[in-house]
């Protein structure tokens, strides 16, 4: 979905102003001891869903630049194909990395969460399928990567209070919803809120998001 997307030069500019106030982008392993409140600092967690091949061209340069890490949360049925999961829909497919690109993206400092197997809406399986997608994803991605997989990623944001159990279960550190919020050791690791930077979001709103309480008032009631 277009309005989801950042194009490459709002990108690099939202990354240069975080450099530029003193922040430091972290991915999801990284950011948990200030998540878990063991640490403080001056830090952003970032994040990317579904694993598009434009990650790799225009996010990684740049974030390498300023020394960041993030997290690409990935679809592991789906490694070197498209956003299938959009057909039906009519939305145009975009290619996600492969499996090399997906090395050269963890080569490059950066880390992959899981997203499930086919990017599946959770609330529509049975449990006993969504622990099988939970644990066959993160083998799956374990595998390709020669790397632990310990972040996961509810797609759509949908998700039900028995399947928070089921993360920890398959051996996730941590999962990220679509809830809106700054994350703190308050919220469920299972659980953690995150702040929607998309399309329509100019310079000032990003600050605004960044610098402010502005996404705490967005946290559902």
């Amino acid at each position: 979905m277009r309005s989801l997307w950042v194009s490459p030069t709002s990108f690099a500019s939202q990354m240069r102003w975080l450099d530029r106030l003193g922040y430091q982008g972290l991915d999801m392993t990284a950011l948990m001891p200030y998540v878990r409140g063991e640490k403080k600092g001056k830090v952003v967690g970032i994040t990317l869903d579904d694993g598009y091949q434009s990650n790799l061209h225009h996010a990684l340069p740049v974030l390498q630049r300023y020394g960041f890490s993030a997290t690409c949360y990935v679809v592991s049925g789906l490694v070197g194909k498209s956003n299938q999961w959009d057909s039906s829909l009519g939305i145009p497919q975009a290619p996600l990395m492969t499996g090399e690109e997906l090395q050269a993206w963890v080569n490059g400092g950066m880390e992959v969460g899981s997203h499930t197997c086919n990017h599946a809406d959770l609330t529509q399986l049975t449990l006993t399928q969504v622990r099988a997608d939970l644990l066959q994803s993160k083998l799956d991605l374990e595998h390709l990567l020669q790397k632990p997989v310990t972040q996961f990623c509810y797609p759509y944001g949908h998700f039900l209070p028995e399947h928070e159990d089921l993360v920890f279960e398959a051996g996730y550190v941590a999962a990220t919803t679509t809830h809106r919020g700054l994350a703190t050791s308050s919220d469920r690791l299972t659980a953690l809120p995150r702040v929607p930077v998309v399309r329509s979001t100019h310079t000032a709103q990003f600050l605004l998001k960044v610098l402010t309480g502005y996404e705490d008032s967005k946290r559902a009631k």
